[in-house]
């Protein structure tokens, strides 16, 4: 089976639904974030902080190389995954990419709490956490809407926006 690829911004639930889609489908479930922390041994926070964004970039960079080349699996990516455009296009060619949209207040809520978030760090206020975002998003925000199959997790629960991955996920497949 073709991967399926989440993308969207920090706060879309490419994660919280990712995990429940996989088990539906039945492939395995990759938060790339996670598997760049456990092979250096460090938060991605702490890599940010000690190594740099590009470094971190690198290494998301080859591990969607990695990941584009395999099968069965539903891989959550990073926010700035959009950011090289070779991301999008070696996982197109393997994959089913849907973009998890967000609109900031809600991934503001979703996050605000949130202390492994290298980009908005530790801000002072929630008033500087919430331009963060909103900042963020406004950057990225063509990129997203760039992904032809998307969808508006804003409103949605985690099993509303489960279901509606799952659907996507099979129609595309079929094709």
């Amino acid at each position: 089976m073709k991967n399926l690829v989440l993308v969207g911004f920090m706060g879309s639930g490419k994660t919280a639904a990712g995990k429940p889609v996989a088990q539906r489908l039945g492939m395995k479930f990759v938060d790339m974030d996670e598997v760049i922390e456990e092979r250096h041994g460090q938060t991605i926070s702490r890599i940010f902080e000690m190594m740099g964004e590009a470094f971190f970039r690198q290494q998301e960079r080859a591990l969607v190389r990695e990941l584009a080349s395999g099968e069965d699996r539903v891989i959550a990516t990073g926010g700035g995954i959009v950011l090289d455009p070779n991301n999008l296009r070696d996982f197109g060619r393997t994959s089913v990419v849907i973009c998890c949209w967000v609109d900031a207040d809600v991934a503001y809520e979703r996050t605000k709490d949130a202390k492994h978030r290298p980009l908005l760090g530790l801000l002072g206020t929630d008033a500087d956490r919430r331009k963060r975002v909103e900042t963020l998003l406004h950057e990225r925000e063509l990129l997203y809407k760039a992904i032809p199959l998307r969808i508006d997790t804003s409103a949605m629960t985690v099993g509303q926006q489960a279901d509606e991955i799952v659907r996507i996920y099979k129609q595309q497949a079929a094709l």
